[in-house]
């Protein structure tokens, strides 16, 4: 009998370009952490840890919620594995704590991906790879996914970076300032869509006591096809920008969070459908067998 184990540390990849250094975790391809010399650009997690809040997770094949895991698809009724008794509802997709491989590597890039296989509640098979570049200014992702089954596959599409601009304490992300490129809000109760879409002001400023849990749509796109979100603090300014193919933005500034993590950062996330999608069919990405899907979004620094 062989006496051969898996490894058992964590497993990661990381870069390093000029001040900037990426921690990417090969469970679930998170983003782990993003550092500007002594600044954490990203509100990450140590090694090893199960992600808290879901920071940096890639959210596939569904992002946010879907309600009581129940949604029908070319007349078959599926039931996903749903979050808890006290969260009756499938949350993030299938993928947060998956084995990643690194499939492709330069000095300053790296891919990395991973299968979702058929699962219950989800009967299809989809590759899944994420680029990450690294410039000494910006990080820039690339989300992949294809269809490898032999018939027609729905998927969502998110990531879950939480954004720190110098917030140390609870409740610091009050004092950041911030401006998001939507014009409509989707209105949740629970934490699911009600069904009601109202107009939204993107010029938020201070964000003081403003609670945010706020999928976003309607999004404003530049001359260069990029929707811009930018967050503004003690440590700096950051620009999330995402392309066409991420209409949706979730904003979440952290109520629910335990002491320690309670508001001390934004968590915002590209989206390609909001919540309840699978169930609601509201822009659900399809995939014939063989093709592909991919989409774009940065995130860029300015130290104060």
């Amino acid at each position: 009998m062989s006496d051969t184990w898996p490894p058992a540390e964590p497993t990661e990849v990381q870069l390093s370009t000029g001040e900037a250094h990426l921690v990417v975790d090969l469970r679930g391809g998170a983003l782990r952490r993003l550092t500007v010399g002594d600044w954490e650009v990203l509100d990450g997690y140590p090694a090893g840890r199960v992600l808290p809040g879901w920071r940096g997770a890639v959210l596939l094949p569904w992002p946010n919620r879907v309600r009581h895991g129940r949604w029908s698809w070319a007349g078959e009724e599926l039931q996903l594995d749903v979050q808890s008794p006290a969260e009756p509802h499938a949350i993030h997709g299938l993928l947060s704590w998956q084995p990643w491989v690194v499939l492709d590597r330069s000095d300053r890039s790296v891919t990395v991906g991973t299968t979702i296989e058929p699962h219950p509640g989800y009967p299809f098979r989809l590759a899944a790879a994420v680029d990450w570049a690294l410039d000494a200014d910006r990080l820039t992702s690339t989300v992949r996914v294809r269809n490898l089954g032999d018939r027609p596959a729905p998927f969502g599409a998110g990531l879950h970076p939480y954004l720190s601009v110098g917030a140390t304490e609870d409740g610091g992300i009050g004092e950041a300032e911030l401006r998001l490129p939507a014009r409509t809000e989707l209105v949740l109760d629970g934490g699911m869509p009600t069904g009601e879409r109202r107009p939204f002001e993107g010029a938020v400023g201070r964000i003081g006591d403003r609670a945010l849990d706020t999928p976003l749509t309607d999004l404003e796109h530049d001359a260069e096809g990029w929707a811009r979100v930018r967050l503004a603090g003690a440590a700096g300014e950051l620009e999330l920008a995402a392309d066409a193919n991420w209409p949706w933005l979730q904003v979440y500034s952290g109520d629910t969070l335990p002491p320690g993590q309670w508001r001390r950062s934004l968590a915002v996330e590209p989206m390609t459908c909001p919540p309840n999608a699978l169930a609601d069919g509201v822009d659900l990405v399809e995939l014939e067998p063989g093709a592909a899907w991919s989409g774009t979004w940065s995130l860029s620094w300015k130290p104060a």
